[in-house]
């Protein structure tokens, strides 16, 4: 604890000299190293409490200057150690500063009445007009986001879980504003009601209002020129930059949000990049894209998704209200002049493409193409499995995640092919074969609800949906010694939780916790979606065993079965590069690609028939 003590009389004398005045000097204490010659023409009101203002600061790259106060007025102020503060030219009052902070050429910093610094903001996601289904606070991440607006309708597991939230926020609600070490405001306007950690890079901006900014000196945050910030929390390692306006939102780990990007009641995880657009109601998990200054995303559900340009959703259905919303499910794009009549639900690792009507749910045909053709909906089955696009993209996200080791909330499972999409991909298979049963081979199309499918594309997407049973369970199977699993626990319905995949069994299992109090704080509750990824590869490998049984028709996996298995994994993975290269090929043949692209992708492509290397992407 810092100790203070009250100033002399000769301090308070250079104080005055240099153009100083107090309210009332005896409420003016100063810390060990304290120089009054370092303070200038700065009016003092309330309590101020002043760190030693000793050596210098760097403002900008090899552009030092000395520590002080300059041009200020304060009112109940702590200010640290080794700080530069100048040309506030409104006040700071009711602030506490940390140590090494270089405040310079700001308007307001103050905390008034009711602060609640961004925490316990209840918004509604997804239902633009809802009740609220999630509370915003620091210790979010978006598996815990998730279960909030999926159990919204469970009001005991609400109860107990927005008790948790509470006592998390008030044993971490600070007094007053807080600004952490080594930070830097600069030519920033308002600061009011809001919590900056450590060596968070603030300038240029408009107003920041009622906000929780989690930076540290590891996990930087900045923000920057123009951006409006209001009811609404940060986290580590992101930046807002270039006139970002946001609203009652959270952008979680390493996200950026840039160029006039604007957002009001949503949310933003690991890794998100927004630019340009605008998002309402919108649940942005892991890895979400959009780039385009006239995509909007409103009222859905996404993780490791791409936006393209003017990608519109529509949620006001007719008249009573923007209250309609839809999920697309893990790796879904959407192609340029793309439209989504809510409610919908799309398939994983799905394209969409042209003005989607009807409310199309395909969570039972993943990889596919969904295209408008006029009044016409078309759907490819399983088409994206073999693209170049989804080749990319599987190895991109691993590679682009910025986010350090140590410090990651939000869980994030990379693997493509997983019980959760695997699970689809056999509903899909079987829908398909049920398709081409009931109708027979001599017929041009296929209906599906109100899409078309082409009868040669039919059967493609069951070769697709097959290809990736093969791979995926071979590939599993090269994990495990094939012995029995030594629990049940994985087997029946997985889901994907924005960003993490789980069997249904252990959601429930922590949601019931959560009710009885077994998980009595929020910790407990985050601690335990880490225990559940810890075991995934066992409850992949209970939920696989009872699936490669199934699909062979044995009892048991003997060593004539590892074998069949085995080579039926070589030979449909061979067929799966193969088809990826022709898919180059072709884009190749278009004029589109460079041949030097082509041949290092092609390069790239050979490497991966090597299956000695126990190497596979999942």
């Amino acid at each position: 604890m810092k100790e203070y003590r009250k100033l002399s009389q000769q301090e308070i004398d250079i104080l005055t000299i240099n153009g100083c005045q107090a309210e009332d000097w005896n409420l003016v204490e100063v810390a060990r190293g304290f120089d009054p010659h370092c303070v200038h023409r700065t009016t003092f009101y309330g309590t101020a409490k002043l760190g030693g203002c000793c050596g210098s600061i760097e403002v900008s790259e090899g552009f030092v200057k000395r520590c002080g106060i300059n041009n200020a007025t304060l009112r109940n102020v702590t200010i640290g150690d080794s700080c530069l503060i100048e040309n506030v030219g409104n006040f700071m009052n009711n602030v506490i500063v940390g140590d090494r902070c270089h405040i310079s050429n700001v308007c307001t910093i103050e905390t008034r009445p009711n602060a609640t610094y961004g925490q316990g903001n209840l918004i509604s996601v997804l239902n633009e007009v809802g009740k609220g289904n999630l509370l915003l606070f620091d210790g979010l991440n978006s598996q815990l986001a998730a279960l909030m607006v999926k159990q919204f309708g469970n009001s005991a597991f609400l109860k107990a879980l927005t008790g948790l939230v509470e006592k998390f926020i008030n044993d971490k609600r600070p007094e007053c504003s807080t600004i952490g070490n080594n930070v830097q405001i600069t030519n920033t306007n308002e600061i009011t009601n809001s919590v900056i950690g450590d060596g968070c890079q603030i300038s240029g901006a408009s107003r920041l209002s009622n906000c929780t900014i989690s930076s540290s000196t590891e996990n930087p945050i900045t923000i920057g020129t123009g951006v409006i910030c209001e009811n609404s929390i940060i986290s580590g390692g992101s930046k807002i930059i270039n006139s970002v306006k946001i609203v009652d939102c959270m952008v979680g780990e390493a996200c950026e949000l840039s160029n006039g990007f604007t957002a009001a009641s949503s949310v933003f995880f690991a890794n998100s990049y927004m630019s340009n657009g605008e998002a309402c109601a919108a649940f942005c998990g892991p890895f979400t894209v959009s780039h385009h200054k006239s995509s909007l995303l409103i009222g859905g559900q996404f993780s490791f998704y791409n936006a393209g340009s003017a990608t519109n959703f529509s949620n006001h259905a007719y008249k009573m209200g923007p209250m309609h919303y839809g999920i697309l499910e893990r790796g879904s794009k959407t192609a340029s002049g793309a439209y989504l009549l809510m409610p919908a639900n799309i398939g994983t690792f799905s394209v969409l493409f042209g003005k989607l009507m009807y409310h199309p749910d395909t969570r039972d045909l993943p990889f596919s193409y969904l295209i408008a053709y006029g009044d016409t909906m078309y759907l490819v089955p399983g088409r994206n499995f073999a693209t170049v696009g989804l080749y990319r993209d599987i190895r991109k996200w691993p590679k682009r995640d910025k986010r350090r080791v140590a410090d990651r909330k939000s869980i994030v499972n990379f693997d493509w092919l997983s019980p959760f999409s695997i699970s689809e991909v056999l509903r899909g298979k079987k829908i398909l074969e049920n398709l081409r049963a009931a109708s027979g081979d001599n017929v041009s199309t296929y209906n599906y609800h109100e899409y078309v499918i082409k009868a040669p594309l039919l059967r493609k997407g069951i070769r697709y949906y097959d290809l990736a049973l093969r791979i995926y369970m071979g590939a599993v199977l090269k994990r495990h010694r094939p012995v029995v699993p030594s629990s049940q626990e994985g087997e029946g319905n997985w889901v994907d939780l924005s960003g993490m995949l789980l069997p249904v069994s252990e959601e429930k299992r922590l949601v019931d916790d959560v009710i009885s109090g077994k998980l009595s704080s929020i910790e407990e509750v985050l601690n335990r979606f880490v225990t559940i990824h810890n075991n995934y590869n066992e409850y992949r490998w209970a939920w696989t065993y009872r699936m490669i049984l199934d699909y062979y028709g044995i009892d048991n996996l003997d060593a004539e079965a590892v074998e069949r298995i085995h080579n039926d994994y070589i030979t449909a993975r061979r067929e799966w590069i193969s088809l990826i290269r022709k898919d180059a090929e072709k884009e190749f043949s278009l004029g589109d690609v460079e041949q030097d692209v082509l041949d290092d992708f092609v390069t790239q492509l050979e490497g991966e028939v090597d299956f000695e290397n126990n190497k596979l992407y999942m």
